[in-house]
């Protein structure tokens, strides 16, 4: 049984759509994070950080995105959404998955909240910055996706392709977003016209990007 306390559109996105995906049974608390429940000090007994999301693994707390994405392709490996553990492929799964947690979602952190990585004063070359970035990711993706794709892993999708997508998401607003790339877009609408996608929009009450 899995609890996920969430947000919508949050970094809880791409677990609150695993968790759909894989049929697992789960409950949602949803957290105001515009009225500050994330730092309330019950939540920040589970999850320090004060961030989403957090994932109750039966009464145990878990956070971090990416490593709750691993955890769930990995303790529900019936759906195929991880390679074989010591394969090549699970190299290349890690890689990517690491990647976009560690390259691609920091960028995106600055671009949205500038003045927290360089001041007011330097807000605006910040956001350049993470522009340059996160366009400069996409770039690499989409050439990757051009010689191996459709998906991360070639022709299967895995976890990787879902926390991707939930990126590509939160590029919807930037003056390029994702999708002004040919084979991003062509993944973005695979990965929207899984049935889970449609409940997650539904759970999470989101219309953007649909």
């Amino acid at each position: 049984m899995y609890t996920l306390y969430y947000s919508p559109g949050a970094a809880s996105l791409v677990v609150h759509w695993l968790l759909i995906e894989i049929g697992a049974k789960h409950e949602l608390r949803k957290l105001d994070l515009a009225a500050g429940e994330h730092k309330r000090a019950d939540y920040l007994a589970l999850n320090p950080n004060g961030v989403v999301p957090t994932l109750l693994v039966h009464g145990e707390p878990l956070s971090e995105a990416a490593a709750l994405v691993l955890h769930l392709a990995d303790v529900h490996p019936s759906f195929g959404l991880a390679p074989e553990p010591g394969s090549i492929e699970r190299g290349r799964y890690y890689q990517w998955i690491l990647h976009l947690a560690n390259t691609l979602q920091p960028a995106f952190r600055t671009w949205f909240y500038p003045a927290e990585a360089a001041g007011e004063a330097h807000a605006q070359e910040a956001k350049d910055l993470a522009r340059q970035r996160i366009e400069a990711c996409w770039d690499r993706i989409e050439a990757h996706l051009a010689k191996r794709g459709p998906y991360l892993l070639g022709a299967s999708v895995s976890a990787a392709d879902f926390h991707l997508a939930m990126l590509m998401r939160w590029s919807r607003n930037m003056p390029r977003p994702a999708t002004d790339w040919p084979q991003l877009a062509a993944l973005a609408q695979r990965m929207k016209a899984r049935p889970s996608f449609r409940t997650l929009y539904e759970r999470e009450g989101l219309t953007e990007w649909a």
